[in-house]
């Protein structure tokens, strides 16, 4: 493709999308930010969900963005109340890029975790706003669908191979073609039981994380599922950053042979130059950024093509204005995207990725999250998986709406000062990044 044509497509869905949205509210008054309310909840459940309702100067015209960050729940809450939303007050919600470059240079410290969720919930909410002012889905602002529907992965584990292929079985029997595999959660597969092994004498003795021993148990569990159930399905699995540069670069090498539709996170962020030795011996696709915040960091995998998807969160990288950035750029470098979409992650930032997903050439894989019931009662809109699908509601904006009533009863909890999953430990107490 000449550099012209590539830059007039760039452009060319934009224009059409501005258009239609043009035509659709000629004569409409203008409009201002009116209130910018921010609704956490734990939804019934361990969920550390932060909301954003911004409320305009049209009657009944408001939308949702999503804030929620499991981590530091309350930075975020406290940086839109205190310090975003004054910002907001009176401004237009339809200069969406422009709202969304000034909340970024606004700390003048950018891409932090903590802006990115308060500017992908800015973003949200700007979107489905206009969305539901044109009467339009977003996907139809961002160029329409490019896909029928959304296909997702599912999450099988369990403590042995046999157990690990009968959840395989249950998820296939479901309608997923896409199948994360996992032994015994991440990292589980090399893990020393508790006071077992060679430990310093009244050191650490709880369980811990070998590699070498990781590595050969994840081998061995491809090479038992791939014997026991051919390779119709796409397999997946996620290394979570356990491994050093060296180990990393043996395991993507020796699952070659089982054809894995990605190896996700072989690599903390702190070693991605390793991706160009990945890359030099083996052709096992990578999918990499869970923890990118920051486009200097997935640019370059991009732009060099050392991965095959990216895999950022949604609401860590700017909502939908910046996964859509993201994308247009990987789909020059042919990089499919991922984002990635874990346990703790909301009904709001699923409809975001799905939005994007759904319009976007270079898709290539969405996260699946189910709800409990009182979720979707406390969130009517939020989006449906059949059969190994991800179905929207077409409805105008995002598709979603808020019941805060519901929301109110439930307040978020206070995350407990202990060590937890995210806190792996080696035979001698040191700690192992995830």
């Amino acid at each position: 493709m000449r550099r012209r044509d590539f830059c007039s497509n760039l452009v060319a869905l934009p224009a059409v999308a501005a258009t239609s949205y043009a035509q659709r509210t000629r004569g409409l008054p203008p409009l201002t930010i009116r209130e910018a309310r921010v609704i956490p909840t734990a939804a019934g459940g361990p969920y550390p969900w932060v909301f954003l309702k911004l409320i305009t100067s049209e009657p009944g015209l408001y939308g949702l963005g999503s804030a929620s960050y499991d981590y530091q729940t309350q930075a975020v809450i406290a940086s839109l109340q205190k310090e975003l939303a004054p910002f907001w007050i009176g401004k237009d919600p339809d200069r969406i890029e422009d709202l969304w470059q000034s909340t970024n240079v606004r700390s003048y410290w950018r891409n932090s975790a903590v802006l990115n969720n308060v500017l992908s919930a800015l973003d949200m909410a700007l979107w489905d706003i206009k969305g539901k002012r044109a009467n339009m889905p977003v996907y139809e602002l961002l160029g329409g669908k490019a896909r029928d529907a959304v296909p997702v992965y599912a999450h099988a584990d369990g403590p042995t191979f046999q157990a690990v292929e009968d959840d395989v079985r249950r998820y296939q029997e479901q309608g997923y073609r896409h199948i994360r595999a996992q032994l015994s959660g991440y990292g589980g597969a090399g893990t020393i039981p508790a006071g077992k092994g060679s430990r310093p004498a009244s050191g650490f003795q709880g369980p811990a994380f070998d590699e070498e021993l990781y590595v050969n148990n994840i081998v061995k569990l491809f090479d038992y599922l791939r014997s026991r159930l051919g390779f119709e399905i796409k397999f997946l699995h996620d290394v979570h950053e356990h491994l050093t540069p060296i180990r990393a670069v043996e395991l993507a090498k020796r699952l070659e042979p089982f054809q894995l539709f990605f190896l996700e996170d072989v690599l903390p962020p702190e070693q991605i130059a390793w991706y160009r030795e990945i890359r030099s011996v083996c052709t096992t696709p990578q999918a990499m950024g869970e923890l990118f915040t920051n486009p200097q960091v997935w640019l370059p995998l991009i732009s060099e093509r050392l991965i095959d998807f990216i895999r950022c969160r949604v609401s860590q990288n700017g909502g939908v204005t910046g996964a859509k950035k993201i994308a247009v750029i990987a789909e020059a470098f042919g990089v499919r995207t991922a984002w990635q979409e874990g346990g703790d992650n909301d009904p709001v930032n699923q409809l975001a990725s799905y939005h994007v997903d759904i319009a976007i050439p270079n898709f290539g894989i969405q996260e699946e999250n189910h709800f409990p019931d009182l979720v979707h009662e406390m969130m009517p809109g939020t989006l449906q998986i059949k059969g190994g699908y991800l179905y929207g509601s077409d409805a105008p904006g995002l598709g979603i709406d808020l019941n805060e009533a519901i929301a109110a009863k439930y307040p978020i909890k206070a995350q407990a000062p202990t060590e937890d999953w995210r806190t792996t430990r080696g035979v001698d107490g040191s700690l192992v990044k995830p």
